[in-house]
């Protein structure tokens, strides 16, 4: 409530981001706060002129001193945005944010420790985003079949060599991801409207069925609360 009011004439200063949200801090004078934007499954962020139509799924609409506006837009209105003050790290729903899997904090030990008498699956572990913020499916199945780890494992059996090796396909996944611009399954497209392209290079993830590119053995899948888990039974036996 009272969103608007609090906007007013607040200058965006920079843009961050913290797991799945945008954080951009907002300041007036000795007023300082922070906007937290959550684009869900289907929202995008445009800078559109002011005589742009309206679309019936644009939400949330901010004046820009240029002239121009900061539309959302959310089909599925999955998305959100919220007001926290300067203390952005106290807010609910960062305070108990994992790492970041691109910073160096993210490291095998910290999953190993993590990990230590777990009996759940390690790609739930590093989904856990208490643990580790920012690896989504895709991303977990193909980093999984890089480190040749089987994603039903136990998380505490893996070793922490075997976790260290895991950390290193998980950044190296999400960096050849990022350059591809991401995946492009159904509607997503980039800041720029352009489709990503990771979609191509998948190993194992969408490839049920298909033989594996390495070995040749038909990958395999599986299903877990609505989250299909894509492996190669040969290549990622342990």
């Amino acid at each position: 409530d009272g969103l608007e009011t609090r906007l007013a004439g607040m200058t965006i200063e920079t843009l961050h981001r913290r797991g799945k949200y945008l954080l951009l801090p907002v300041a007036k004078a000795k007023q300082r706060g922070h906007l937290l934007i959550h684009l869900g499954m289907t929202g995008t962020l445009r800078v559109v002129s002011r005589d742009t139509p309206v679309d019936k799924h644009d939400h949330v609409e901010a004046s820009l001193s240029d002239g121009n506006l900061l539309r959302y837009r959310d089909p599925r209105r999955f998305g959100s945005w919220l007001w926290t003050g300067a203390d952005w790290q106290s807010h609910p729903l960062m305070r108990n944010l994992g790492v970041e899997p691109l910073d160096e904090a993210f490291t095998g030990r910290h999953l190993w420790s993590a990990a230590r008498g777990r009996r759940a699956p390690v790609k739930a572990l590093i989904m856990d985003s208490h643990i580790v913020t920012g690896v989504g499916n895709i991303y977990a199945n193909e980093a999984l079949f890089r480190a040749g780890i089987r994603p039903a494992a136990q998380a505490g059996s893996v070793s922490l060599a075997r976790y260290e090796r895991l950390v290193a396909n998980i950044r190296e996944v999400l960096d050849e991801a990022i350059a591809a611009g991401g995946s492009s399954i159904r509607d997503y497209v980039g800041s720029d409207g352009a489709p990503g392209w990771f979609q191509l290079r998948y190993a194992v993830y969408g490839r049920a069925g298909e033989p594996c590119r390495s070995c040749g053995t038909p990958v395999r899948v599986s299903r877990d609360q609505q989250r299909a888990t894509f492996h190669c039974p040969q290549c990622q036996k342990r």
